[in-house]
């Protein structure tokens, strides 16, 4: 959903619909600016701001706290990988092939999700040209599912081993909750036909401004300001809606803070 070229578009068709607000103002029949039809007109554009104020407010809120649980849910995935990790080096060293392999899952998770980023150094991975930012991956999941077949498949020497391997087993299940609940919470919350509707809307309002005003420099340069501010609201609204990407994307400092745990 997010681009940038839709909030170009966005401020286009608010300046678009004030110019034509202007342009009908001065044609209106003077009967339809009375003072009776500017206080109607004035008390009805009071309730499209406040609904406006409301909706808006509503939305920022909501993507707020969409992304704030993906970044929480990132950070609590990572450290879930490195106590894997570190479960697997208490066990012993036969468990040496699983922790290259969840090595090898977390650079690969790395290189794709955010892959305007340095790639990891120091590790092997699989090709990740063509795997997208977010969702279930296959090549990943068969890593992960690997992990999880060999882990259960250690047989314990003595009962240390045998209380490690159980917590070993317990932490893969919190680990595989920890995955879903990542995959699962980065799915935008705006449609595309609820966010032209949103576009509309405002449209409307834009230009029932410019019906009461006529077009001197400084009702410009407030209409101006005014579809700025609604579209720089609107763009991070929508940067938010997508945790992944963007400008306020999640970063991958957790990520790699994981696998640089993992590498010592």
């Amino acid at each position: 959903m997010q681009n940038p070229i839709n909030s170009v578009l966005l401020f286009a068709i608010l300046c678009a619909s004030s110019v034509l607000g202007f342009f009908v103002h001065p044609r209106l029949p003077e009967r339809h600016r009375s003072a009776q039809s500017i206080a109607l007109v004035q008390l009805a554009i009071s309730l499209l701001v406040t609904f406006t104020a409301i909706v808006l407010g509503l939305l920022t809120t909501s993507v707020k706290d969409g992304f704030d649980t993906a970044y929480n849910a990132r950070g609590e995935y990572a450290a879930q990988l490195a106590q894997m990790d570190r479960c697997l080096s208490d066990y012993g060293p036969e468990t040496t092939p699983m922790r290259a392999q969840l090595k090898s899952y977390v650079a690969a998770v790395i290189a794709s999700t955010w892959p305007d980023e340095p790639p990891p150094v120091g590790v092997t991975y699989p090709n990740t040209s063509d795997m997208p930012l977010t969702g279930e991956v296959p090549v990943l999941s068969d890593i992960m599912n690997g992990v999880g077949l060999e882990t259960r498949s250690l047989e314990p020497k003595d009962s240390l081993h045998q209380k490690l391997l159980a917590a070993c087993i317990e932490q893969y299940h919190d680990l595989i909750q920890a995955r879903w609940k990542v995959i699962e919470g980065v799915h935008g919350s705006i449609s595309a036909p609820f966010y032209w509707v949103l576009v509309f809307w405002l449209a409307l309002l834009f230009g029932t401004f410019c019906l009461t005003a006529p077009p001197n420099p400084l009702v410009v340069t407030v209409i101006a300001l005014c579809a700025l501010s609604i579209t720089v609201v609107v763009f991070v609204i929508l940067d938010l809606d997508e945790p992944y990407g963007g400008l306020f994307g999640v970063p991958s400092t957790s990520m790699r803070n994981a696998l640089a745990d993992m590498m010592r």
